[in-house]
């Protein structure tokens, strides 16, 4: 028999979900489609069914989510613009219907920085940021060993920041914030605004390593404000690590060496050379399970 948590990760599309060890290895991990449920109560029920056909003789000791908008002091997701349900929806007293185990939520960068500093690059590091750059921007901020929630549970929302006054409009409603520059949907309108043409992320990073001025550029603009912004936040928290994970961290050397540069450009003396910029040790699919699973192993570690 062994000790395994659940890792749940909600998305607007699909959600992934599993049974993790505390090392991180999988005993199960399963995916079913978010958007065919109408309903949460309904989503709830066959997720938690096939976990528990799937347990086993193993020994559940909680389940974490990692949810849009996920709230963790009230345990739900509160008007998640990308979930069909709307409003707020009580997750962890959903969940405790299946369960009579610990349920714990939060959003899912935050997951994601957990499952970096249980099973990732941040073992041992208690002071960190992880940033995902996929369709917007998101970040989990770690100081002291801890994530930092706020008042509310919505602390660390760096992606909205505003770079660039009366800048591109945000779906959050406001104009100018990081994640319409630095992201996979950004990039990808830097591109079009210096082509007039229409470019998917992947698709820049090809050009810009083939050598196209043009792309090379857009991931230069791109570097350029990303490196700015977090010369900002290490001045509040002072990471000792920034990991970058999702689709545009991908690009690799492109993203990475020009936001390093922009970022000690930028920086206060008193920091400057001492945080590091790294790619995320968790990649894949996997690693939004790991992250929603570490939930638990830090929650009761």
């Amino acid at each position: 028999m062994k000790k395994v948590s659940a890792g749940i990760d909600i998305g607007g599309t699909n959600t992934v979900f599993g049974w993790v060890e505390s090392n991180g290895d999988f005993i199960w991990k399963g995916k079913i489609s978010t958007t065919d449920f109408e309903q949460p109560e309904e989503f709830v029920s066959e997720v938690s069914r096939q976990l528990l056909d799937n347990l086993g003789n193993n020994e559940a000791v909680g389940v974490g989510i990692g949810a849009p908008n996920g709230n963790y002091y009230n345990g739900t997701i509160e008007f998640a613009p990308n979930l069909k349900w709307k409003g707020v929806v009580h997750l962890k007293e959903l969940f405790n219907k299946h369960f009579d185990l610990p349920v714990l939520v939060t959003n899912d960068a935050n997951a994601a920085a957990l499952g970096e500093m249980i099973y990732g690059g941040a073992k041992g590091v208690n002071n960190f940021i992880t940033v995902t750059l996929g369709t917007g921007l998101g970040s989990g901020i770690v100081s002291n060993g801890n994530l930092i929630y706020g008042h509310d549970a919505f602390a660390g929302e760096l992606g909205h920041t505003i770079v660039v006054m009366d800048g591109r409009e945000c779906g959050c409603g406001r104009k100018g914030c990081l994640e319409t520059y630095a992201s996979a949907t950004g990039i990808s309108k830097t591109a079009f605004e210096m082509t007039q043409k229409d470019w998917t992320s992947e698709q820049v990073a090809e050009a810009a390593n083939n050598g196209e001025e043009w792309a090379l550029q857009a991931f230069d603009k791109t570097a350029k404000i990303l490196g700015f912004a977090l010369s900002n936040v290490v001045a509040i928290t002072s990471p000792r690590i920034i990991f970058l994970f999702g689709g545009l961290a991908q690009a690799g050397p492109l993203i990475f060496d020009s936001t390093r540069k922009y970022m000690e450009e930028n920086l206060l003396e008193i920091y400057k050379n001492k945080i590091q910029i790294l790619p995320s040790a968790l990649e894949g699919v996997d690693a939004a399970i790991l992250g929603a699973s570490a939930l638990v192993w830090k929650e009761i570690s």
